[in-house]
């Protein structure tokens, strides 16, 4: 499968996206000011510990102090979030998954959650500050109390007003990052640490047009969309609105008009059409792959087959990583036709490589003609399972039943000739 070159412009895109790397040494010289607070707060506890063991401590000063070690420890969490959630957002992203000690705010940070945490962490700092003024009263300027009281209703205003900014902006992108609604079809390849999936309501089919909304971003026209549809060697040209809901007898039209909104991409989410041969997985398949390019993502298709001869030719010329590393930079692979042909135990460990390392990073599109509890009827190795459990832990699963759409027009035609 030979692979289109990037455009001259994508190319700029890609040398101006890695200046990103800059900033690292940023966040690094953040982490020396992070071991500079550790050694000032040993330093103040330490005082604090001498002055009471030799009865110089009153309980105004120890009120003082111990102030003086909280706002240490909140400027310490501030500087933590800045390093650990700024180098996640704008560099590179940190791979904590499945680490014991994964801060639960790290899961859904971005830009404008890290600004109000910020913003709120900067007004607990400031009243740790309003609270020492008033502890020490008597030694505390009026001018100082004054102008001290005013900065710090400022903070509580300034940090209203951000929240009240950034929640039109989360609840644009809360679709992204919402559950799915529907679990996925093998109920097993769950995490062990995941609840019971509730049960999966019934699909149904119900003919007329595709409730698809309308395409996300430019026309096809537009910023080389077309040569991002060229790039993803796609079979043919199938559009998600030309699809005969009316011909499957089981069908959740309403899961496919969720999917053409494109939030899977983003939130890095899979998608698995399961069914019998020729009931539109692959159509259903193009035509997601189809809006993502016109949206400005790059897709790669290719049979289940073709990608396994692709990472052994790479495997076998000793730069698999590299492969799969390079596919990081393409949104959305669509896996085609998965179970049409039998694999073995090499060829299913070369799919699990590829599984494994979008799981979490990138989208996957996989068409199937069995559901994944039955795929160890096709694929043969020990990583059979592992691989199962992460393409569904964040899947949508949409299941297609009815004849082979192929035959129908042959069959018409046989009838009215018999006739």
């Amino acid at each position: 499968m030979t692979r289109t070159p990037p455009p001259p412009t994508a190319t700029l895109g890609y040398a101006l996206f890695a200046t990103r790397w800059l900033q690292a040494p940023l966040y690094f010289g953040l982490v020396v000011v992070q071991g500079v607070y550790v050694y000032k707060f040993f330093n103040e506890l330490w005082t604090l510990i001498l002055r009471c063991v030799s009865g110089r401590a009153d309980e105004t000063y120890v009120m003082l102090a111990v102030l003086k070690l909280v706002d240490v420890v909140m400027i310490a969490n501030l500087l933590i979030m800045v390093i650990v959630g700024g180098y996640e957002t704008f560099v590179s992203r940190i791979d904590l998954q499945g680490h014991r000690d994964q801060p639960e705010w790290l899961s859904h940070v971005n830009p404008n959650v890290l600004k109000v945490k910020l913003a709120t962490a900067i007004v607990g700092i400031s009243s740790v500050h309003l609270l020492q003024m008033f502890v020490d009263v008597h030694h505390t300027q009026r001018h100082d109390l004054l102008w001290g009281t005013v900065i710090h209703m400022a903070f509580i205003v300034s940090a209203a007003i951000l929240a009240y900014m950034s929640g039109p902006m989360l609840a644009r992108s809360e679709p992204a990052h919402a559950p799915r609604e529907h679990a996925p079809a093998d109920r097993h390849a769950h995490r062990r640490d995941d609840p019971e999936p509730e049960p999966e309501p019934a699909p149904y089919s119900v003919s007329g047009p595709l409730p698809v909304p309308a395409q996300a971003g430019p026309p096809a026209r537009e910023s080389h969309a077309e040569d991002r549809i060229r790039a993803a060697a796609f079979p043919a040209r199938k559009q998600l609105e030309d699809f005969d809901t009316g011909y499957p007898r089981v069908f959740d039209r309403d899961a496919v008009a969720r999917l053409g909104k494109l939030d899977f991409v983003a939130a890095c989410r899979n998608v698995v059409f399961t069914g019998a041969p020729g009931t539109g997985k692959t159509h259903l398949a193009i035509g997601l792959g189809l809006r993502a390019c016109q949206a400005g993502h790059r897709v790669l298709f290719a049979t289940a087959a073709e990608w396994v001869d692709r990472l052994a030719e790479a495997e076998a010329a000793g730069r698999l990583a590299e492969e799969l590393a390079g596919l990081d930079d393409v949104p959305l692979l669509i896996v085609d036709e998965v179970g049409y042909v039998p694999f073995d135990a090499d060829a299913a460990r070369l799919l699990f490589r590829l599984v494994a390392h979008r799981y979490e990073r990138g989208s996957l599109i996989v068409t199937s003609d069995r559901p994944l509890e039955r795929w160890h009827e096709v694929l043969d190795g020990p990583s059979l399972p592992a691989m199962v459990d992460r393409l569904a832990h964040h899947a949508e699963t949409v299941r297609l039943e009815g004849d082979s759409y192929r035959r129908r027009p042959a069959t018409s035609a046989w009838v009215e000739r018999s006739y």
